[in-house]
């Protein structure tokens, strides 16, 4: 009699899970990324004390924290269409728990660089991870209900980071916000590791060679479609990244709060966020993803005009500040959904890839406005009445030329199946050799006429 072994599901590369597991999965592995910040901003002024050197010095562990998470997400993204989303994950995590180590342990500035870069590289692995294992197993409306859902439970992280970030500065320390990323860093390994199942079933290992991964870079970016809707996620959600690196400074020294009167002043912004994202599931019930999406920009060019004008017009106070920042806020949690679903569908062999480029549009838009606030802006509040109007012409001016191109934007074929390039064979096996990436490029006509049609 032969005995049997049930395969974990962590070790089954056919486990499909549900809606709300893969949410809840998701949520848990890329919160990882903002908490990592928003955690430690209300000590940022307090650091600049700590190590006797300047704000602008302190801003910069922002800045290579946004560089790290910028650009390892273009290798960990192709790496687990390769080798598979659980094995990468757990890599890159281990540099995360590394890095969190150094930094809680650092006796100077250049050891928190150093710790704070090898944070965001470990950290980016959950922004890609969390679409891609999303892409992996749904499509269309459930992949953008997912998304959703994902974005209502990465609002609780960083709600709660900055009021929590502010009380253990006053109480224990700054060193103490880093050690409880070492125990987050502990908690998504076991996570990876113990819970969560390989999504990818079609890994390749022929696609984790240069050559391969110029190949999928090559035709995400040759997808003009693709570009423009990356472009859009980059200055509207990215433009968050950039609220958070800005808003310390200007709320602490500007308005004149305390770190922790800081840390709950955000959840202004964070509230606002989850509520339209729980108005955003209600409506994707019975309203395409896509359609929300120019809701959210409307929202978006709004909070711009309030930074614009409103910031010229009234002084410096909470209100004037945190109501287009919470404005903001509302909208992109319309814009989130169906940006990110029409921007993976076509790429269900490099959803890695396509992932991992659209989180590095997401964080470089971030990091962009960051390094422009820096370089060009000696306050703070100045940078804010200037950058993310920019910012959010940006992004209207890239719907505005997807709507002009064919329609705007698609998660779907009229069949339901994700939008691929029409068969040149006229039916025979059209799939590309192994080791390239050539699903999702398909030309402007066939663009255009799955956006006239999707419905």
């Amino acid at each position: 009699m032969k005995l049997r072994l049930r395969t974990p599901a962590s070790e089954d590369p056919g486990a499909r899970m549900s809606e709300m597991r893969t949410a809840v999965i998701g949520a848990l592995v890329v919160m990882l990324g903002p908490i990592s910040m928003s955690l430690y901003t209300p000590a940022m002024p307090a650091m600049v004390h700590a190590f006797d050197t300047t704000p602008a010095a302190i801003k910069l562990t922002l800045t290579v924290y946004f560089i790290g998470f910028a650009l390892a997400q273009l290798v960990c993204g192709p790496m687990s269409d390769a080798y598979g989303r659980r094995p990468v994950g757990i890599g890159f995590f281990a540099i995360y728990l590394a890095g969190s180590v150094i930094a809680a342990a650092a006796p100077s500035l250049s050891w928190l660089l150093a710790g704070r870069i090898l944070q965001g590289i470990g950290a980016a692995a959950g922004i890609s991870m969390s679409r891609a294992m999303v892409r992996d197993q749904y499509s269309g409306q459930q992949a953008a209900r997912i998304l959703n859902l994902i974005g209502v439970m990465l609002a609780i992280g960083p709600a709660v980071s900055p009021t929590l970030g502010g009380v253990i500065l006053s109480t224990i320390g700054w060193q103490a916000i880093f050690f409880v990323m070492v125990l987050y860093g502990s908690v998504a390994i076991w996570l990876i590791a113990f819970v969560a199942p390989e999504t990818n079933r079609n890994r390749d290992r022929a696609l984790a060679r240069p050559a391969a991964v110029l190949a999928s870079y090559r035709t995400l970016f040759a997808n003009r479609t693709f570009v423009a809707t990356s472009l859009l996620i980059a200055m509207s959600p990215g433009g968050l990244y950039t609220l958070a690196a800005i808003l310390p400074f200007v709320m602490i020294e500007k308005v004149g709060l305390t770190p922790t009167q800081f840390g709950m002043g955000m959840l202004a912004q964070t509230g606002s966020f989850m509520t339209g994202a729980a108005l955003a599931g209600v409506l994707l019930r019975r309203t395409d993803a896509t359609r929300l999406v120019p809701v959210g920009l409307a929202l978006v060019a709004l909070s711009g005009l309030g930074f614009c004008i409103g910031l010229r017009i009234w002084p410096p106070s909470f209100i004037s500040v945190m109501a287009p920042t919470a404005l903001w806020a509302f909208g992109n949690a319309f814009i989130m959904p169906g940006a990110t679903t029409a921007a993976l569908a076509p790429f269900p062999r490099i959803a890695g890839a396509a992932s991992a480029v659209t989180g590095f549009m997401q964080i470089g838009g971030g990091l962009a406005g960051t390094a422009v606030a820096a370089l060009l802006f000696h306050e703070p509040f100045n940078s804010l009445r200037v950058i993310m109007p920019v910012m959010s012409v940006i992004a209207i001016g890239s719907y505005a030329w997807l709507v002009w191109r064919g329609g705007g934007l698609v998660t779907t074929t009229p069949t339901g199946e994700p939008a691929r390039r029409p068969d040149p064979t006229g039916g025979r096996d059209a799939l590309p050799p192994s080791g390239t990436a050539d699903d999702g490029h398909h030309d402007d006509a066939h663009d255009g006429h799955a956006r006239k049609t999707r419905r």
